[in-house]
């Protein structure tokens, strides 16, 4: 039989520990609520999409060996700029496949070209930014730098990222996936790259829980006047 010392004790415990931890229980379950009623699709941005971005056909394309390439390659990716067709070699140099030109950069208004190849054509541009370095929370991180920020007239500010070195589409973003974004953070507790399951914090908080729901269960156990009748009827 519990003694009443011991049971307040357990109720102590389980009362603070509910305090302490009841702010991210509630973070965890608002999260959870938001994550099982969205569509990820849409948190993707891909309603902002063209479902099949128009892809130019090209002839007379240069073949590797008169790119005058000193190195050797090892990848090769056609990319289409503007309606220009580029070889992106080695993933570190773009080249015109029509000409063998060298480029080291695409233009604000060959980016702005990118983007409407994969974005809907009733979206209206709004401005254009230039994106040296981001920090570990921006929603571009962990993305090709420096790159253009494309954003349009829309409630949900929206933007689309083209990488400048390369010249290829890289994402969309908008209010919904910041809110994911956000709620995510408070859900996986890694408040520095949002995608760490093994942080230190996060394992504290799921032990406390743990303790939290058992002392809850000691709680009731001890406070149970059907349970002490029992015990009572026990040792007799």
């Amino acid at each position: 039989m519990v003694t009443r010392h011991t049971a307040q004790k357990i109720r102590k415990t389980h009362r603070y520990l509910g305090l302490f931890l009841g702010i991210q229980f509630l973070m965890w379950t608002v999260s959870g609520l938001y994550f099982s009623w969205t569509d990820i699709d849409e948190i993707h941005g891909d309603h902002f999409k063209k479902d099949i971005p128009y892809q130019t056909a090209f002839l007379d394309l240069l073949g590797s060996s008169e790119l005058h390439i000193k190195e050797p390659i090892t990848s090769l990716e056609l990319l289409e700029i503007a309606d220009v067709p580029f070889y992106w070699i080695n993933e570190t140099t773009l080249y015109n496949a029509l000409t063998g030109a060298k480029k080291d950069a695409i233009t604000e208004q060959e980016a702005i070209k990118v983007a409407e190849r994969f974005m809907l054509s009733d979206l209206e541009f709004k401005e254009i930014q230039r994106i040296e370095a981001v920090g570990e929370h921006h929603e571009y991180r962990g993305r090709p730098l420096p790159a253009y920020a494309i954003s349009y007239k829309t409630d949900e500010k929206l933007k689309a990222y083209v990488a400048i070195k390369n010249g290829a589409f890289q994402t969309v973003r908008h209010r919904d996936w910041r809110w994911f974004d956000f709620l995510w953070m408070t859900h996986t507790m890694d408040y520095q790259g949002r995608d760490n399951f093994n942080t230190t914090v996060l394992r504290a908080f799921s032990a406390l829980g743990l303790i939290t729901v058992l002392s809850g269960f000691s709680l009731w156990f001890t406070s149970s006047p059907s349970v002490r009748k029992l015990l009572k009827r026990n040792k007799r």
